[in-house]
């Protein structure tokens, strides 16, 4: 077996201060000629830079207790290579290049001071700008006098260390879309305001007198303002009425066009003919109010057409790789079929292949949801998204990028997303049958006109079309999304948009992934047989280990205890040994303890099936075990008894050990043979495929090994913590730990969909009224401009003040 030999001594403790990030230094790293102390060599580097640059004025701006520098020492060379270039980096016509950096370590205003003075200290580097907020900094620079490797090693050296930004694509995009909405938004408001001001003056002149050369003016004026609002922002409806019309889809925006291109048309002849209503007002204000809503709705609702820029961060944006016995550091998208790497501890993997050097053992909760480190030496099969815990290995590659397992899973997950059809909006499935019902009345309407008022008849007829426009119908859906997604994200509910909240509104197949969802997603200690005196001995020596085991016990039973540690060695896949306060103490597996300790066996009854077992000898006499498991959430047993009482169908779909699911399921009140264990990520997503044919699915995950079914469900919950996969194919992500947020999620969309209908509700009712006016002659433009309004406010006061997400569980 392969061990690893180290030798401690107890840490003791000092006030001595450091001089970059005012942390307490460490007794050993305290320089007694030195006026300048450093808890780290990090705070150091970062601390004579910024002296060297003249950046002194920093330690007068920063906040103390910045924490200490986390330089990582990397070379950066990766950023160079042609591959990085492709992906990240952007050309400019004036010559300079740019690219957005995600920065690790920023948190204060002094961060961005120091940051965006980097090119006081780099000849080169034009311009560079920190968003605190997303961690981002937007790097411009001039490539014939730096690089950005250089540009990136200063930034660590400074306790920032850079990665690529995976979403720069797709910023942009929104960044264009948003700008172009707004800037559709603000003209038609103009156009709006200004029509109705004019409007206004005709009104008045109805209850008064105006000359009529005065009022030919206004209807001209009116008419040259409505025509741009027409043609400009308000092309987006037609454009999209034309492509229902194509597709054979309607929905609301075919009867808006018609609408807006029937009163446009009216007014515009009535005007040149210099008689009867014109209609503008209306017209404007309606493409004004229409655009608002929109935006709202694009805002609330993004979908996940970006979701591969960041789906594939879950690999490490770099690897290294043996190259004619050097290691080099290479973007990851640059590793190919049959490479070296050479993996470090803790470094997770960027390609799937064969260790063939080394032994050590992986986390691999994050793929496959087993909650339990897996051994690994020569020979095994390994996979990129796990995790290196105890030990340096080589892999020889032999799957890599989209071909391996993890960029196959991601695959499925953007597939599933992509064929996913979005559950159409109430509003939208009433489009053929309210068009349908607006053109019969409109007709109705002239018809009869032409028996009662033929001069009139036409005028009716366009009356009906406006009034009965689904202005209030069409914002009733975005706007009481949009209020109750706002409020969700004030409860750490983030919602994607409002198909989720149909879905959601009532009660189907609710999936729960364990590891992380149910369970706290990490090893604690549930057992313990043995003398308590030997609790701060074992914590001590299980200090100098990574193991999640090793966690779990120091977690547990961690003191102030001055304890000494000598002679610790630790063997991969049995335990570890050392010196303690002069005792041979060793925690390992029951079969490594059994081999070197005088007993042929372990003299303890054997732990649950659910518990992973530890054995603990003193000078070669057993005299402990514990046993450890993922413990449940506090609120995992109420939480799922109440959305059982409220009609939800309850089940586990996990990658843990079945046995560990069974436990699971018996302790919170579940059908075991409903739950299933060991279920690989592919093996997922097709259970949920299955599910979905027979009702609405809703499945719940944290890991990459629940994305692709996250995606195929018909709504994907990521869980606090998750994997960036997973919550980028999510529909909602619960930012709070716990599933009491899920309860807080179903009872706010049961209320926010109750909303939806009272608001559409509401405008169908003005509808009705102004039908009625419309078809009887009476609906002149006066009412029409106050009945249109009127009807918006509303929907947009019942949104407003509905009460959807309030923090309530009940």
């Amino acid at each position: 077996m392969a061990t690893i030999s180290r030798t401690s001594a107890p840490v003791a403790t000092t006030a001595v201060i450091c001089s970059h990030c005012a942390l307490p230094v460490p007794a050993g790293l305290i320089a007694a000629d030195r006026e300048t102390q450093f808890c780290c060599n990090a705070c150091d580097s970062a601390y004579s830079l910024i002296h060297e640059y003249g950046l002194d004025d920093y330690y007068a701006f920063a906040e103390r207790k910045l924490g200490p520098a986390n330089a990582s020492g990397r070379s950066y060379d990766e950023f160079d290579h042609d591959a990085f270039k492709a992906l990240y980096i952007r050309g400019r016509a004036d010559g300079l290049a740019e690219t957005d950096l995600y920065l690790e370590g920023v948190h204060c205003a002094s961060c961005i001071w120091l940051v965006e003075r980097v090119p006081l200290a780099i000849p080169g580097v034009a311009r560079a700008e920190l968003d605190i907020g997303r961690s981002l900094a937007h790097i411009e620079w001039d490539p014939t006098k730096t690089s950005l490797s250089a540009i990136a090693r200063f930034i660590d050296m400074l306790g920032y260390p850079a990665h690529p930004f995976r979403g720069v694509k797709a910023e942009q995009m929104r960044k264009k879309e948003d700008r172009e909405a707004l800037t559709r938004i603000g003209i038609a408001g103009a156009i709006a305001g200004n029509v109705m001001m004019l409007a206004v003056a005709i009104y008045a002149g109805w209850f008064g007198s105006i000359e009529h050369e005065f009022e030919k003016y206004f209807r001209w004026w009116s008419f040259a303002l409505t025509t741009p609002a027409i043609f400009g922002p308000g092309r987006v409806f037609f454009r999209s009425a034309w492509g229902a019309l194509r597709s054979r889809a309607l929905h609301m925006d075919v009867p808006i066009a018609l609408a807006l291109a029937v009163g446009y048309g009216r007014g515009a002849y009535n005007t040149i003919q210099d008689s009867g209503p014109i209609y503008f007002d209306g017209v404007a204000t309606l493409i004004f109010l229409l655009l608002v809503g929109r935006f709202l709705q694009q805002r609330a609702q993004r979908a996940a057409t970006d979701s591969s820029e960041l789906l594939f961060s879950l690999a490490p944006a770099t690897a290294r790789v043996v190259v004619d016995g050097r290691v080099e550091e290479v973007p990851s998208v640059a590793v190919l079929p049959g490479a070296l790497l050479d993996v470090r501890t803790g470094d997770t993997l960027a390609a799937d292949g064969t260790v063939v050097r080394g032994e050590s053992t992986l986390d691999l909760a994050l793929l496959t949801g087993e909650s339990r480190p897996i051994s690994a030496r020569i020979g095994t099969e390994v996979f990129a998204g796990t995790t290196n815990l105890s030990a340096p290995i080589q892999v020889r590659v032999t799957s890599a990028g989209e071909s391996s397992r993890l960029g196959r899973i991601l695959k499925d997950v953007e597939d599933s997303a992509r064929r996913r059809a979005p559950i159409v909006r109430l509003a939208d499935r009433m489009a053929s049958l309210f068009i349908t019902v607006v053109l019969a009345l409109a007709t109705a309407a002239w018809w009869y006109g032409m028996r009662t008022d033929p001069a009139h008849a036409l005028d009716n007829a366009i009356a009906m079309l406006i009034v009965t426009c689904p202005c209030a119908l069409a914002l009733a859906t975005p706007l009481a999304v949009t209020v109750a997604i706002g409020r969700a994200a004030r409860q750490g509910i983030l919602i994607k948009g409002g198909d989720a909240l149909e879905a959601l509104s009532r009660p189907g197949l609710l999936i729960l992934d364990k590891t992380g969802t149910i369970t706290e997603g990490r090893m604690a200690l549930d057992e313990w047989i043995g003398p308590a005196n030997l609790k701060p001995l074992i914590a001590a020596l299980e200090k100098h280990s990574r193991h999640p085991v090793a966690a779990a016990f120091v977690r547990a039973w961690e003191t102030d205890e001055m304890v000494t540690v000598t002679d610790v060695t630790e063997t991969l896949g049995g335990g570890i040994r050392g010196k303690v306060n002069g005792h041979e103490l060793a925690i390992g597996t029951p079969i490594w303890i059994a081999q070197s300790a005088r007993e042929a066996a372990v003299p303890f009854a054997p732990l649950g099936a659910a518990l992973t077992p530890a054995v603990v000898a003193v000078d070669g006499q057993i005299v402990g075990r514990a046993g450890f498991g993922d413990p449940l959430r506090p609120d995992a047993i109420a939480a799922i008894r109440e959305l059982k009482s409220r009609g939800w169908k309850v089940s586990i779909l996990s990658g843990d050990d079945p046995a560990v699911v069974t436990a699971a399921a018996h302790t919170l009140g579940l059908n075991a043979a409903e739950c299933r264990g060991a279920a690989t990520p592919e093996e997922k997503r097709a259970i949920v495929e299955r599910a979905a044919k027979e009702g609405p699915v809703v499945m719940v995950g944290d890991g990459v090994n629940d994305a692709a079914a996250i995606a195929a469900a018909t709504v994907g919950i990521g869980a606090r913590g998750g994997a960036e996969a997973c919550l980028a194919a999510a529909d909602v992500f619960l930012a709070r730990s716990g599933l009491t947020p899920l309860l807080e999620l179903e009872r706010g969309a049961r209320r926010t969909v109750g909303l939806i209908r009272l608001g559409i509700a509401f405008s169908i009712g003005y509808n009705i009224l102004g039908a009625a006016l419309a078809f009887t002659g009476r609906m002149d433009p006066l009412i029409a401009a106050i009945v249109m309004p009127l009807s918006s406010l509303t929907v947009v006061l019942a949104a407003w003040r509905g009460r959807t997400f309030t923090g309530a569980n009940t």
